[in-house]
């Protein structure tokens, strides 16, 4: 049910897959590092994706610039941070009214980054927020986090370091540890899709 869609972040045309299952109700996953081999089609994030797509929502993931065929060059995730919200501009013209953010790694740093969301967005979720990687120094908080999931021998989001941050983040978020999964989850995916699935809820799935 998956197909190809194209929208615009100001003049850059980026390119997506949209699998519409709700009317109502979307998510959209957002990939790691461009410079590091990170796209639409990184194993994580079409993890992430089959997990929403489960629970019958609509479901968007997409090329930040200069990856694939979306068009620009990597921007340091300032940049990236228009593509998100071109995206969810994308959602919300087709109709949809209640929309989650799902990062993994640079993804869900570039998400947090954000400092006014649209009034769509009803959560943020983050997958192995590279927290000894990028710089989250100056992270703002992040009043509609509701879990960050992270494997106990991830390197590049060690939970020692979440852990320190997450009170500033927002406190009442939950934090989920899959056991023996590196920053990538090989050979975890069936617990970071279990892990995850308890954490989506939406008011509709019309």
């Amino acid at each position: 049910m998956e197909s190809r869609v194209t929208f615009h972040a100001g003049a850059l045309k980026l390119e997506g897959r949209i699998t519409p299952l709700s009317k109502t109700c979307g998510v959209i996953i957002t990939h790691p590092h461009p410079l590091y081999g990170g796209d639409l089609s990184d194993p994580v994030v079409e993890s992430i994706a089959l997990t929403y797509a489960r629970k019958g929502i609509t479901t968007l993931r997409f090329n930040f610039r200069g990856v694939g065929e979306s068009d620009g060059v990597y921007d340091n995730g300032v940049g990236e941070q228009e593509d998100v919200l071109a995206a969810i501009g994308l959602l919300s013209a087709s109709g949809i009214t209640e929309i989650h953010l799902a990062g993994y790694s640079f993804g869900a740093w570039v998400n947090g980054r954000i400092c006014r969301l649209p009034t769509e967005v009803s959560s943020l979720i983050m997958v192995a927020p590279p927290v000894a990687f990028m710089d989250y120094k100056n992270s703002p908080p992040q009043p509609l986090l509701k879990a960050v999931l992270t494997g106990s021998d991830d390197e590049i989001a060690p939970l020692d370091l979440i852990r320190r941050l997450l009170p500033a983040w927002n406190p009442t978020a939950q934090l989920e540890i899959i056991d023996d999964a590196d920053h990538f989850f090989y050979g975890r995916f069936p617990q970071l899709e279990e892990a995850l699935a308890t954490h989506i809820s939406f008011r509709s799935t019309k």
